[in-house]
């Protein structure tokens, strides 16, 4: 395994030696480092590895790519230095010409998350704050992912050090109100989170909306009253919600969320891909496994988590096709939502 990383490592840096474009540099990132990139799928065959080489090997593997993500990093930096240049030499301002003054508006993430948090408050929910830098403990092993389960793989993780990382998710907050705090738990958190990942509905940078309920007969009955509730509050009461089968290693049963499409009422389009529906959310019954290692007596008290995509729920609300749109700073976009 060894020598097949350092041919992969040079294979990789040869590419990005030729690349032309920010798209090629793109595409070498997705083969490379990708959910299904080289280098991911040597970090799975690390399990086959005998315990006494994993060290070894495994450090091998990050150091590729870290070198990897550092010099794509650096091609990527030499390509925006060309690429202002020529807007510097082509762009003129005529500095002296009046502008009209215009009144800003709140930016539609910023807009759903207000909305979120103004819901769940006005129902006793406290707001909880958590950290984009977590560690390895708060962000997995504590929602019952330790190091060898297969879940990590879905998630892509930044890491500073072996064990601190930008947190993939907004559940870490979940265990430090645990951790705090004695049942009952009303608490909503929510800010960004970070995945090794970008396409028209994905951003390696994200928000989430982080809710979690631990009392005495919490049901499942509760959580798909609290969901349906605040779907439809936010896309309209004739919004239908169905739940779905799903996996999360923090929560058992688990389900994921869909909502019937607004633009088409479920009827199929563009934007609901044909379906009717669009997933809005995942969701669950908090793991016994968590609320016994937080000393939460599973006999009594029970719980439910939601963790929300913010992106996700701005777009359907506004009828946005393409994440990105989010990210590109377009005042004309502003404009429509305003």
């Amino acid at each position: 395994m060894e020598t097949k990383t350092k041919q992969i490592l040079n294979e990789a840096l040869n590419e990005i030696v030729k690349a032309q474009t920010k798209q090629d540099l793109f595409l070498i990132n997705t083969k490379y480092l990708g959910k299904t990139g080289e280098i991911s799928l040597l970090m799975r065959e690390l399990k086959n590895v005998p315990a006494e080489d994993k060290p070894k090997i495994g450090s091998i593997l990050n150091e590729c790519r870290q070198k990897i993500d550092t010099t794509l990093r650096e091609k990527a930096k030499e390509f925006d230095e060309i690429e202002l240049n020529k807007k510097l030499q082509n762009e003129k301002v005529d500095v002296t010409i009046p502008v009209k003054n215009e009144l800003g508006t709140l930016h539609p993430i910023t807009l759903t998350q207000k909305e979120l948090m103004d819901f769940f408050v006005k129902r006793g929910f406290t707001v909880r704050v958590g950290t984009d830098v977590e560690t390895d403990y708060y962000c997995f092993e504590a929602l019952n992912v330790p190091k060898d389960h297969p879940a990590r793989d879905m998630q892509d993780t930044f890491y500073i050090t072996d064990d601190i990382v930008l947190r993939t998710h907004t559940s870490a907050t979940q265990i430090h109100t645990m951790e705090k705090y004695k049942p009952p738990i009303k608490m909503v958190s929510t800010g960004p989170a970070y995945r090794v990942d970008e396409d028209a509905t994905h951003s390696p940078v994200f928000h989430q909306f982080e809710i979690l309920v631990v009392d005495e007969n919490v049901s499942m009955a509760d959580l798909k009253g609290t969901v349906e509730e605040f779907i439809k509050y936010l896309l309209g009461e004739k919004t239908k919600v169905r739940l779905r089968p799903s996996y999360f290693p923090f929560t058992e049963p688990s389900v994921e969320a869909d909502a019937s499409c607004p633009k088409c009422g479920g009827k199929g389009c563009s934007l609901c891909k044909n379906c009717g529906w669009i997933e809005v959310l995942g969701c669950g019954m908090v793991h016994p496994n968590i609320l016994k290692n937080h000393n939460i007596d599973t006999t009594k008290y029970s719980g439910y988590a939601v963790g929300i995509g913010i992106e996700r729920l701005a777009m359907i609300k506004y009828g946005i096709n393409d994440m990105r749109q989010l990210y590109e700073n377009d005042v004309n976009l502003l404009k429509q939502l305003k």
